[in-house]
């Protein structure tokens, strides 16, 4: 059997990153992945906008119903319900899910991961949560620099540069807001004192989004296809880096892969996968084994490959409320309309950055009418006429919560259905985090109403709907499952972790930017080792 010098498993961003550092330094990189992509949709959308697609495009059901108006699913208050038909692929499983009654958790084996679809958020961490999260303060800074660099970050330097990554230097400059996100910020910007004096901090988010041409990548168009298509790549998806690397000598990507388990030997570590097409079982040897699938997959490979029944879960709450902004009704979003969050809301009533609730702001456009109106309290015909009215007006303030790990959170493995065992989740918060949520959340209603918004409702899709997990393998030099601060994975000798499984504290910042930095500092000592 061949031995491969680094076996890095997943295609999303964290792998991604991972990778590239690797290939970087000159060493040899094996990605196994299983790397779904959509083959029946994308290539159906139009070099055109949004607008001029619903005006002329004589099969623009197909990408925006699908086919089977797979897109009409009754449930549309879920994890992933903003899903359209060309990004389905991305929730689709190869492998058993995770079983739950309070846990609704997306994972993805798509190429590029959940990274295909991201929201492209940019946070840095303060040095108060590194710490909180057990990463190193200096190396991580170090990093964020790399990572913007590779994948290209725009903001603005205003009130939110403290919680995003603007203070970095050689960003780019934010998109144009909407007319509905620019009437926010005059709002803002005239009652900012009040607002900041209740711990509200509002300004421009941090994208990995490019507002200059970049080598093949393209700056933002404002096409509004952002849910559908990402054609002039000026959105970052880690797919992007996976495909320059595999252009390199040193780097070799092999699909249709989900990684079982492993076993680490004298002669190598064996890491045995499930083929997607075959349904069979094949085996790889490498001298290191980089982990990087995402954490709850990463959990459940370590379970099986070292016998453990269970390890802790961190996931942000989230909940999304849509508000009214009464100065947009009857007017029109502009031409420059976007899917991205234009806006940022902050609460951080101590000021120390720590313990922060992030809102990210959008406007609804692209996403269609039929997503939210059936929470329109009338009938389907009346309900259509007032939302077309009022849908230029809607701004979606998405809350996420700053967490923290518990008992009542956790990830089991369970006897059953073959040697790989079932996998069960409980998520509980206790009544004290209830508590304090609530009050948190009723301070943003109060702040969202100072912005000139009618908030309509509190909308809780479900625990895991943040699509933001970590906390399986706590950074530790003690347990057994666990991680040291290098990313080195307790007990073993040479497989490293990637992902956020050794987060001990997950900020309510956009994650994935962190994961990325903490990415590229893992393959760095996966080199030193």
């Amino acid at each position: 059997m061949e031995v491969h010098d680094h076996i890095v498993v997943g295609s999303g961003c964290t792998g991604a990153m991972a990778a590239q550092t690797l290939v970087e330094a000159g060493a040899r990189v094996t990605m196994l992945d299983v790397g779904l992509k959509d083959e029946k949709y994308s290539s159906l959308i139009p070099p055109v906008d949004f607008t001029r697609a619903r005006e002329t495009d004589k099969e623009q059901s197909r990408y925006l119903l699908g086919d089977e108006f797979e897109a009409l699913r009754e449930n549309e208050i879920a994890t992933g319900a903003q899903l359209t038909p060309p990004r389905f692929h991305m929730a689709k499983q190869v492998l058993d899910a995770i079983h739950s009654e309070d846990l609704f958790p997306m994972e993805s084996f798509a190429y590029g991961g959940l990274g295909s679809g991201w929201g492209l958020g940019c946070c840095m961490f303060s040095d108060a949560e590194l710490e909180a999260c057990g990463l190193n303060a200096a190396e991580m800074k170090n990093a964020y620099r790399v990572v913007a660099e590779r994948i290209g970050v725009s903001g603005t330097k205003d009130d939110a540069a403290p919680y995003t990554c603007a203070s970095l230097d050689g960003i780019m400059p934010s998109i144009e807001m909407d007319n509905n996100g620019s009437t926010l910020f005059k709002v803002y910007s005239d009652k900012r004192k009040k607002l900041n004096e209740n711990g509200f901090f509002l300004g421009r988010p941090s994208l990995a989004l490019l507002t200059e041409d970049r080598d093949a990548r393209k700056k933002y168009a404002y096409r509004d296809l952002d849910f559908y298509s990402d054609k002039e790549q000026s959105a970052y998806r880690p797919w992007i880096t996976v495909n320059e690397l595999r252009k390199k000598n040193n780097f070799n990507y092999i699909p249709g892969k989900a990684v079982i388990s492993f076993s680490e030997r004298d002669n190598g570590i064996e890491v045995k996968c499930f083929d997607a097409g075959t349904k069979e079982m094949k085996s790889y040897l490498a001298k290191k084994l980089v982990l990087a699938p995402g954490v709850l997959q990463t959990a459940r490979i370590v379970l099986r490959s070292l016998g453990g029944d269970r390890v802790p879960l961190l996931c942000n709450p989230y909940c999304y409320i849509p508000a009214i902004q009464w100065r947009m009704l009857g007017k029109q979003l502009g031409e420059k309309k976007t899917g991205f969050a234009q806006l940022s809301l902050f609460h951080d009533p101590q000021r120390n950055n720590m313990d922060v609730a992030m809102a990210s702001i959008y406007s609804y456009n692209s996403l269609m009418m039929f997503r939210i109106i059936k929470q329109v309290p009338l009938d389907h015909r009346n309900a259509r006429v007032l939302m077309q009215y009022l849908m230029p007006a809607f701004s979606i303030f998405g809350i996420h919560h700053p967490e923290k790990s518990s008992a009542q959170k956790f990830l089991q493995r369970k006897a059953g259905a073959g040697e790989g065992g079932k996998f069960f989740a409980e998520y509980r918060l206790s009544e004290e985090e209830k508590m304090k949520m609530d009050v948190r959340e009723k301070g943003y209603l109060r702040a969202i109403k100072q912005l000139g918004c009618y908030p309509i409702k509190r909308i809780d899709p479900g625990m895991g709907s943040s699509i933001h997990y970590a906390g399986t393998l706590p950074f530790s030099e003690n347990n057994r499952f666990s991680i040291f601060r290098n990313g080195r994975l307790n007990g073993t000798q040479n497989i490293f972790v990637a992902d956020g499984s050794g987060f001990r504290y997950l900020p309510a910042k956009g994650l994935t930017f962190s994961l990325m930095a903490n990415a590229h500092n893992v393959a760095k000592n996966c080199l030193n080792d």
